[in-house]
């Protein structure tokens, strides 16, 4: 049975183009264990700097929260001065720390109190060690009159999002717009090699725009609602056919919101599976035990140490 196993994980492996050390997701961190609903993870260059979002169960609340290493340990998760009002998310952060991107429902001024669609912003800090600023709206061509979410930045400046705007190619979308002369190129899909007549969302391309990972939703050869995708770019710089990263990393429930920290080979994602069993409780003890797993069918966020 070991051979048969070892067989196909190193069968997996030469057809998706990537090698893994684990062979399970596991708990990202230690302090996300506490709260009931967690997405969109955002680590610093630096290591020592985390940025995710905080929700209830029917999201309704939504914040951005982070937290330090300091002493070689993380501190106490704390909320970002900017959020607490609107529905905050999908947090990423600049290659020098020096910028933070998400998307929000946030109105265009201050004076208004009512939300609007989604749209991408950023704040900006001095050094690492400031309050972040006001939050900017990113506008035009990037953000419209629909929702954009899920920004993702390359050193160049190029920007990756999701958006379920008219020039989806049928649901959400995922977008690229060029950082040049600085202002933003009118955006593109990534065309039919990343996009469908379905929903495609939550892309994170690498600094180097060599691969892409995104969830694709309900595919026809996916492993149950939204499975993680992967994307390498070609010699002649086009994204390849967009490949299922396989059940050693998606679940039968919903995958999303990936991170890849390529100093550590560090894949993070966003899970919704769910492990939680009727065992015949004869204890409250052993039924709390069992409800409250970390793999209870709420958002929560895994890593696995993958080389992509």
């Amino acid at each position: 049975m070991l051979k048969k196993n070892s067989y196909l994980i190193l069968l997996f492996i030469s057809v998706i183009g990537f090698s893994q050390t684990q062979t399970k997701p596991y708990p990202a961190f230690d302090f996300l264990k506490k709260y009931i609903n967690t997405r969109d993870l955002a680590l610093s260059s630096t290591q020592d700097e985390v940025y995710f979002t905080v929700q209830n169960t029917n999201e309704e609340v939504s914040v951005i929260a982070f937290s330090k290493k300091e002493n070689k340990k993380w501190i106490e998760p704390k909320l970002t001065n900017f959020t607490g009002k609107f529905r905050d998310i999908e947090p990423f952060l600049s290659s020098d720390g020096l910028k933070l991107y998400f998307s929000s429902n946030r109105p265009l001024h201050d004076s208004i109190t009512k939300p609007k669609d989604y749209d991408i912003w950023y704040v900006e800090r001095q050094n690492l060690k400031s309050d972040w600023s006001t939050p900017k709206n990113l506008g035009a061509p990037v953000n419209t009159t629909n929702n954009e979410f899920y920004p993702s930045l390359t050193k160049s400046g190029n920007i990756y999002y999701t958006s379920d705007g008219t020039k989806s190619l049928g649901k959400d979308d995922i977008f690229f717009s060029k950082w040049e002369n600085n202002t933003y190129s009118e955006p593109t899909t990534l065309g039919l090699n990343i996009n469908s007549a379905g929903y495609e969302f939550n892309a994170f391309v690498s600094t180097d725009e060599k691969f892409l990972i995104f969830t694709g939703y309900n595919r026809t050869e996916g492993l149950g609602s939204g499975d993680l995708y992967i994307s390498y770019k070609n010699k002649n710089n086009e994204w390849e056919k967009a490949k299922n990263m396989g059940a050693e990393i998606n679940s039968t429930l919903m995958d999303y919101c990936p991170f890849y920290d390529a100093k550590t080979e560090t894949l993070y994602f966003t899970s919704k599976r769910n492990s939680v069993s009727n065992l015949g409780f004869k204890t409250m003890e052993e039924l709390e035990k069992e409800i409250n797993k970390y793999e209870n069918g709420l958002s929560r966020i895994y890593k696995l140490n993958i080389k992509l």
